[in-house]
C-alpha cells in the first residue's frame, strides 16, 4: 500500500521535522511567541497548497474543500493578535502531477494525527487560544484520515508510487528547512 511505503520512506525525514517542531514549541513563553511559530506552518502551508492546487481537486478528493487548511492557521494567528507579516522564505517540492500533490498533502494531512498533542503541549505553557488547526478535525480526525489514506493508496499504480513517495519527502525536507531557520528563545 502507496500510505505504508510512504510511512516506511519518509521515517527519519518526518522524525526530523517532528523533533524541530517540538523543539521550537517548547520554546514558546507567550502568545506573541506561538503567533511567530505559526507563521513558518503559514508559510510552508499556504505556499505547498498553491503548489498541488491544480492537481488536488473534487474529482480527486471530493471533500478537499472542506478539509483544514492554511486559512485556519491564519485564523489563529490574527487570534493571537499578530498578522501575516514578515513570512519566512519557503520552499516546497515541484509538484507536476497528481500522485506528487497526492504525496505532499500526504504530510499535510498527517500533520492532523498529531495536533492534539501540540494542544496539549500549548495548555500545559498556558496557550488556550489559536489552536483551530492543531484541533484538525475534531472527533472525526480518524475518518478523515482514512478517507484520505483511502484516495491515496487508490491513485497511483506501482510504477507511480515513487512519486508520491519522493514528493512526500522533499515535503518533510522542506518543511524541516523552515524551521531549521527559526532561533530558539
Amino acid at each position: 500500500m502507496l500510505s505504508t511505503n510512504i510511512k516506511e520512506a519518509t521515517k527519519i525525514s518526518h522524525q526530523e521535522l517532528e523533533a524541530k517542531v517540538v523543539r521550537k514549541l517548547k520554546a514558546i513563553r507567550s502568545e506573541a511567541d506561538y503567533a511567530d511559530v505559526l507563521k513558518y506552518f503559514y508559510a510552508y502551508f499556504s505556499s505547498l497548497e498553491k503548489a498541488i492546487a491544480p492537481y488536488i481537486t473534487k474529482d480527486v478528493l471530493p471533500d478537499y474543500p472542506s478539509r483544514r487548511n492554511s486559512s485556519y492557521l491564519k485564523r489563529d494567528i490574527e487570534e493571537l493578535g499578530s498578522a501575516i507579516t514578515d513570512l519566512p522564505p519557503v520552499t516546497v517540492p515541484a509538484i507536476t502531477n497528481t500522485v506528487e500533490a497526492l504525496g505532499a498533502l500526504y504530510v499535510m494531512e498527517g500533520s492532523i494525527m498529531g495536533g492534539p498533542y501540540i494542544v496539549q503541549m500549548l495548555n500545559k505553557g498556558g496557550i488556550k487560544k489559536g489552536v483551530s488547526f492543531f484541533s484538525g478535525y475534531g472527533e472525526a480526525t480518524g475518518q478523515m484520515w482514512g478517507t484520505f489514506v483511502e484516495v491515496l493508496n487508490n491513485s497511483a499504480s506501482n510504477e507511480k508510487e515513487a512519486l508520491a513517495i519522493k514528493a512526500a519527502g522533499d515535503t518533510f525536507s522542506n518543511f524541516s528547512e523552515v524551521f531549521g531557520d527559526l532561533k530558539v528563545a
